[in-house]
């Protein structure tokens, strides 16, 4: 045995093993960090695939949303210069300042719209003008007066471009006064 020491000594120091709590640790962390892990990916996989059922039940409706996705990114005419138009109520002068932007995804109806440019502004006028302040004043109001305008709009794009492609008639600015 004292040789063994002997040995031991001569050889130089030998190598300390680290402390078992250090090792410990370490392996307690990577299995903590493990079961989160494997707690998050199976809540995320829950999520994903727990409506599975309830999608192949109604595959129709899948099958819808897929078609309705649009082709083609959306395009926007701007209907320069912004509209003025004045109403009559009461014994006051009331006006309205709306900027107008139509959204569409087929560059044909995009073309139309600018080609149709004075058609257009005219029925915008005409709509606007029928319309009642009051009721313009209200988000209802102006609600109802963009569906009137895309009907509208559609109607004269199918006319002259063959094609009712109006997605949306957008306020980018309304003031009234």
């Amino acid at each position: 045995m004292a040789a063994e020491q002997d040995l031991k000594l001569e050889g130089g120091a030998a190598p300390e093993e680290p402390p078992k709590s250090g090792k410990k640790k370490l392996i307690l962390i990577i299995v903590l960090v493990l079961v989160i892990l494997g707690a998050g990916g199976g809540a995320a996989a829950f999520f994903l695939f727990g409506g599975e059922d309830e999608a192949a039940a109604d595959g129709e409706a899948v099958a819808e949303v897929v078609e309705e996705a649009p082709a083609e990114p959306a395009q926007y005419v701007i209907l320069k210069p912004e509209f003025v138009i004045s109403f009559q109520v009461g014994t006051r002068q009331r006006f309205l300042q709306v900027s107008i932007e139509i959204m569409t995804r087929h560059q044909s109806v995009a073309d139309a719209l600018t080609l149709h440019e004075p058609m257009i502004r005219n029925e915008v006028i005409r709509i606007i003008s029928a319309q009642p302040f009051d009721e313009l004043r209200t988000a209802p109001g102006r609600l109802a007066l963009q569906e009137t305008l895309k009907t509208e709009l559609a109607q004269i794009m199918l006319r002259e471009a063959e094609s009712d492609d109006v997605e949306a008639v957008l306020f980018t600015n309304f003031v009234m006064q």
